[in-house]
């Protein structure tokens, strides 16, 4: 079922508490692994590159996989840094959606999604929701990438997996990606689900669940262990990890 979190601002507390053990669009990157696409030959003779994708085996991945078990069991999310690019992205992102509903057509901001039709939830966090069939991806970037976007008019596959987890948790049609660079045109690429792709994220999604899972029967067990453990209090801090 999609559960929509309107009223919920990105980044605040209210935000991170919703998404606390969620695995999330803007980290399938960690889950999912995307080899260097293979050439193919179609029937015609015609080349074209085939992407496989497949669940991650990555320390990444499985460090990802410890701190969303650790999340579950203390309902805690720990601080992140935020750093000069971000800063900038989220004033881009006002610009941009302003820019996008002056020239296409209305946008209703969207704090957070998920969707649990799996037997597991997934979450997601769109910059938009673009009448009853769309959604929003803004994307602050520097202007060599703002520049190769514009020349191949296409979306970068590091985005790839961010917007097909997007389409598939709030099952829309499509996504407006928008790539926006101060100073150069801002470019928006209509994007839409791709089954196969999905389907490797749903797959991926299902093993890291799991991983998930078994990593909290094994702190539950050490916990009731008996093994030699001192409660402590978490301090409040202003340090960023």
């Amino acid at each position: 079922m999609i559960k929509y979190h309107p009223n919920l601002i990105q980044g605040s507390d209210e935000w991170l508490a919703v998404r606390c053990g969620l695995l999330t669009a803007s980290e399938m990157r960690l889950a999912v692994t995307i080899p260097k696409p293979e050439t193919r030959i179609k029937k015609d003779g015609t080349p074209y590159k085939q992407r496989e994708i497949v669940p991650a085996d990555t320390d990444a991945c499985r460090s990802h996989v410890w701190e969303l078990a650790a999340q579950r069991i203390t309902k805690y999310v720990e601080p992140t840094y935020i750093g000069d690019d971000m800063l900038r992205g989220m004033d881009d992102e006002i610009a941009a959606r302003a820019l996008y509903e002056e020239a296409y057509a209305p946008v209703t901001t969207m704090g957070f999604v998920t969707n649990d039709r799996w037997g597991f939830t997934i979450g997601c966090s769109p910059d938009g929701l673009v009448g009853a069939d769309g959604i929003l991806e803004c994307k602050s970037r520097r202007q060599k990438y703002q520049f190769e976007t514009i020349a191949t008019r296409a979306m970068p596959d590091d985005y790839l997996l961010q917007v097909q987890t997007a389409l598939l948790v709030t099952e829309r049609a499509w996504c407006d990606f928008i790539s926006y660079s101060g100073g150069q045109p801002m470019i928006t690429i209509r994007v839409y689900p791709d089954p196969r792709i999905q389907a490797a994220i749903v797959d991926a999604a299902a093993a890291f669940e799991r991983q998930i899972c078994e990593r909290i029967e094994q702190y539950n067990a050490t916990m009731a262990s008996g093994i030699r453990l001192i409660p402590t209090e978490r301090a409040e801090r202003q340090e960023i990890f």
